[in-house]
């Protein structure tokens, strides 16, 4: 067997740019990207790629540069178009490290990236100019931080003329040498992305992807969703957001058609679902209220699959999407794992539930796509793994191919991160008989009531199951006997009702499903909930807003008389509107 070496015919590094080099052969005709009026075939395609990698070679993109001291690294600000598509494949094809940025940060996030990721060159949207030029001020100010190459991308189906910078994405890709040879992939396990986590619990961090595991992930999850050949993507979910959950390489890989959606509306979504007869598509769950405020006005030609992840669907509005045509596949995923790392892979068994069942059953997790070798859920204090009895809760972790190379610049949370084999992703879940997991709660997002743990998706589930709320976040709110207790945000649907929905019904709604110590104690009405720039609820915002509601409501009951005072309970009749924020009881209701 020592003497069966590796050779060239028989070994090659894992890259996801073959997809690329594959659908331009066995799909020559096939429309591999639709823009408004913009149509391009996988050829061309590739020639774009190709040319606008030589550009960024003869700009000195070069590989042996400063990204961990050996690879330089490219930024992009732009949302879901043709440019921001080829780029997946151009930056690494020029031996670089592709950054996409989220669109929705701010300026000083934005200045804090680049410069935390010694940005070479920035490509820039001509949307984002004015929030690029605020980022690259800051990065002035800062004497330590140098500033990037500019490049504009100019809308391809109108051009205005450049905005920023001496350079513009088409004239890169018209100057480009079409003959030129792509940088070869010398080792798998070199970075090929830097993407940057949401925040939601802490500062972001850029977290590192292999070719390999970029490789890899995107077989894994074009099997686990069964996708089939020459499928057709709407680009809902952002390319920025784990490099579109790796579907950016994933749709060449099954020589698919990529539609671009620059701006995500209902409106954008059901005509261009009936324009190019879409196939597939993907989303968080917050784009499924955008889906359901404007439904289609005709019914789908065919069932569309949506794959959705980034935070819990309750239930009741996966019941919703799927009535309207869509059939609905459930992940699970962080920024770490290459996007989605765990499916809810549908079994056929299934079929024969009840329409409520089988919501209930999309709603879990799931398990572990092909990449992953093992999913575990285990208690952080004893390191075992808790029962497989759907009630136990532990920390999930993972290991497999697809988790990140580790944190840039930040070997101590790599190693934090990364204990005794595992992969520790900080969500709590349990792990259901059959082998599937269902996430309850981020670590510090779980309630711990009198001692008992609190839920807060499980409590969220159940007030999506009201037929007002569009929108719901629970968290911890100090309780005088209890520690904490639940509170309850909630944003209605903007149709109109035949009646006015208070607090008190919405607690009883919750009275009626839940144990009496899972009830909201109390409940806060919000036009909108604040969300992350990747559309997640911002709880550690709301639990500062729970802590300022228990104190005026303690400043409110010191204003009373002894004679008013409730030591067991509050009228439900005297709760609700803006000054609803009184704690429902001293005790458990």
């Amino acid at each position: 067997m020592d003497q069966l070496p590796k050779r060239p015919a028989n070994f090659t590094q894992l890259t996801p740019l073959t997809f690329l080099l594959r659908a331009t052969s066995s799909y020559p005709n096939r429309i591999s990207i639709v823009h408004e009026s913009s149509r391009f075939t996988w050829p061309q395609t590739y020639h774009r790629c190709r040319r606008l990698a030589s550009s960024l070679r003869s700009l000195n993109i070069s590989k042996h540069d400063v990204f961990d001291c050996v690879h330089v690294q490219v930024s992009v600000l732009a949302p879901n178009i043709p440019a921001m598509y080829e780029m997946h494949f151009a930056v690494p094809m020029a031996g670089a490290v592709l950054n996409t940025i989220n669109t929705r940060l701010n300026a000083n996030n934005i200045a804090a990236i680049l410069r935390h990721a010694q940005a070479k060159v920035l490509f820039v949207d001509y949307e984002y100019v004015p929030k690029a030029r605020d980022a690259l001020r800051l990065l002035l100010t800062d004497n330590n931080s140098s500033l990037p190459l500019v490049i504009v991308i100019d809308d391809i189906n109108s051009p205005t003329g450049i905005r920023l910078g001496e350079l513009e994405y088409e004239q890169l890709v018209r100057h480009g040498d079409p003959n030129y040879v792509t940088e070869e992939v010398q080792d798998e396990w070199d970075p090929i992305a830097l993407n940057y986590t949401s925040g939601t619990t802490s500062a972001p961090k850029g977290v590192v992807y292999s070719h390999r595991g970029a490789y890899l992930s995107t077989l894994s999850l074009i099997l686990a969703w069964e996708m089939g050949s020459e499928p057709v993507y709407l680009w809902t979910l952002p390319m920025f957001h784990c490099n579109g959950w790796t579907f950016t390489w994933g749709v060449a890989a099954r020589g698919g058609t990529n539609v671009c959606l620059r701006n995500v509306t209902a409106s954008g979504i059901y005509r261009n679902i009936a324009l190019h007869d879409v196939t597939h598509m993907c989303c968080a769950p917050i784009v499924f209220s955008i889906m359901l405020e404007g439904k289609p006005e005709a019914e789908l030609k065919s069932p569309v699959k949506i794959f959705t992840g980034g935070a819990p669907p309750p239930p009741a509005l996966l019941e919703q999407v799927e009535s309207l045509g869509f059939h609905v596949t459930h992940g699970y995923g962080l920024t770490e794992a290459t996007g989605p790392a765990l499916i809810c892979e549908w079994q056929k068994s299934w079929n024969q539930l009840e329409r409520k069942q089988k919501a209930g059953l999309k709603a879990r997790q799931g398990i572990s796509i092909l990449t992953m070798a093992d999913v575990d859920v285990k208690d952080s204090r004893t390191m075992k793994s808790v029962p497989r009895d759907g009630k136990a809760m532990g920390e999930i972790v993972l290991r497999g191919s697809g988790i990140m190379k580790g944190y840039h610049n930040d070997p101590e949370t790599s190693s934090k991160a990364f204990q005794n084999g595992w992969f520790w992703t900080g969500d709590v879940g349990v792990i259901h008989p059959d082998g599937y997991v269902e996430i309850k709660d981020r670590s510090k997002d779980v309630i711990i009531s009198g001692g008992e743990n609190i839920s807060s998706v499980e409590v969220e589930s159940v007030l999506y199951t009201h037929p007002a709320v569009a929108e719901a976040a629970v968290v911890a709110m100090p309780h005088p006997r209890w520690g904490e207790s639940p509170c309850a945000f909630v944003a209605l649907k903007k149709k109109k009702l035949e009646k006015v929905v208070d607090e008190g019904q919405i607690v009883r709604h919750c009275r009626k499903k839940l144990p009496s110590f899972m009830v909201p104690k109390a409940v806060k009405f919000m036009e909108e909930l604040p969300k992350t720039s990747t559309g997640k609820i911002q709880k550690f915002e709301l639990r500062e807003k729970a802590k300022e509601l228990v104190a005026a409501s303690e400043i409110n009951t010191a204003n009373k008389t002894k004679k008013n005072k409730c030591s067991h309970g509050v009228n439900n009749q005297n709760i609700g509107g803006d000054n609803s924020a009184q704690i429902l009881a001293h005790s458990r209701l």
